[in-house]
């Protein structure tokens, strides 16, 4: 008995900017007004200048210690407190950071750079409400702070309040047009609305200020692929790759284009690339063996599936594939083995239920075949393949 075989495929996009990226720890916004400075202000300045110049470099444990010469010398030094909160923030002592934002807070309270940068690390710590509460702050003190209006949009875009996100992310741009890190996270946040359209061109305003953003190149080329534009999502990975050439996301992405493209030993060699990098991702081992499928290669299809399943034995996608290459192979017992291990993680899956019927009925099991694809038809009453391989199935019944 021939059944529609359904199967599946992953198509990988690059997390957004879920963190918001780490800033250099803000330098003295403040200068002594007097003419001359006693010693000890210019001894603790001189320490707080070091301090800065090694965060720079990334050492920061020394930095720390400098900023705290500083404020033994200058206790109410407001400055060193942030800039010391901005390289806990580096370290991921993030409690410790707000501490020391709040230190300089208390000292001067209309200082929106701490506000600003206290919101980060609650945002680090899973504090939304706390963290855009502090980003807010920040705008009341300095309305066209573009840092504040991004960081506020990143706290916003983990919550999935994804349009007060792309609002905040607005606010930033009209402040500074070319914040390319705001057009990108707008772009992905666009791309996960399904607004693709508006997500490319946001990717496009992100590249033409920063042309190597792979991430951007790998985002838009997905974008495209949605779209069904293939090339031209070809071309974008292929600009991402030429910026960086291990990036298995890229390539990995890049073989689900070329595979739309019914290119398959093309969209084979691109996961072999994205696997060569990392041989434990098992959503280019699953896509590799969905192109096995297509190829009617159906033990190499078999092979890759149990590479997915060895990393991750829960995917329900990978179980029910590699029961499609067992039952192009005739192997229907093993096939149904494989079925029951996909309903076992995902009972709604349809497909999986129409699949196994379709094996139940070659091993001359009808009446077992003939629940199970009134199970798919219970899930998806509009399921063509189970309602077309139950009438076959009837009609083997009543041969008997």
């Amino acid at each position: 008995m021939k059944t529609l075989l359904t199967y599946f495929i992953i198509v990988i996009l690059v997390s957004a900017c879920g963190t918001t990226p780490k800033q250099t720890p803000p330098s003295p916004t403040e200068s002594p007004t007097t003419a001359v400075m006693s010693s000890a202000q210019s001894e603790a300045q001189d320490w707080l200048e070091k301090g800065n110049a090694l965060a720079n470099l990334g050492r920061y444990k020394a930095a720390i210690e400098s900023y705290d010469k500083a404020l033994g010398i200058k206790p109410d030094y407001h400055d060193a407190w942030n800039n010391r909160g901005g390289v806990l923030v580096y370290l991921g002592r993030y409690q410790e950071s707000i501490e020391s934002f709040d230190k300089a807070l208390t000292i001067k309270p209309d200082y929106y750079a701490a506000w600003n940068n206290r919101g980060t690390a609650l945002k680090d710590l899973g504090r939304y409400q706390e963290a855009i509460d502090s980003s807010d702050k920040a705008l009341a003190i300095k309305q066209d702070y573009h840092e504040a209006w991004y960081n506020r949009g990143t706290i916003l875009f983990d919550l999935g309040r994804y349009e007060a996100a792309i609002d905040s992310y607005d606010k930033a741009l009209a402040i500074k047009q070319d914040y390319h890190e705001a057009w990108y996270n707008r772009g992905t946040i666009l791309f996960d609305l399904g607004r693709y359209e508006a997500a490319i061109e946001s990717f496009d305003k992100a590249l033409t200020i920063k042309p190597d953003n792979y991430a951007a190149w790998n985002n838009r080329g997905t974008a495209l692929k949605d779209l069904g534009r293939y090339q031209e999502a070809i071309d974008s990975y292929d600009k991402a790759l030429a910026i960086k050439p291990d990036d298995h996301k890229a390539w990995s992405n890049r073989g689900v284009a070329l595979d739309d493209l019914g290119r398959y030993e093309a969209a084979i060699d691109s996961y072999d690339k994205a696997l060569a990098i990392k041989p434990d991702f098992h959503e280019a081992w699953n896509n590799r063996g969905f192109v096995f499928i297509k190829s009617d290669r159906y033990e190499a299809a078999v092979d890759s599936y149990d590479k997915a399943l060895a990393i991750k034995p829960d995917n329900h996608l990978a179980w029910s594939n590699r029961g499609v290459a067992l039952y192009n192979l005739g192997r229907y017992e093993a096939a149904i083995e494989s079925f029951d291990k996909a309903l076992a993680i995902k009972p709604n899956d349809h497909d999986a239920w129409t699949n196994r019927g379709a094996a139940l009925g070659n091993l001359g099991r009808y009446e077992a075949a003939i629940e199970n694809f009134d199970k798919a038809l219970a899930i998806k009453p509009d399921d063509e393949s189970a309602r077309n391989n139950r009438k076959m199935t009837l009609k083997q019944l009543n041969k008997r």
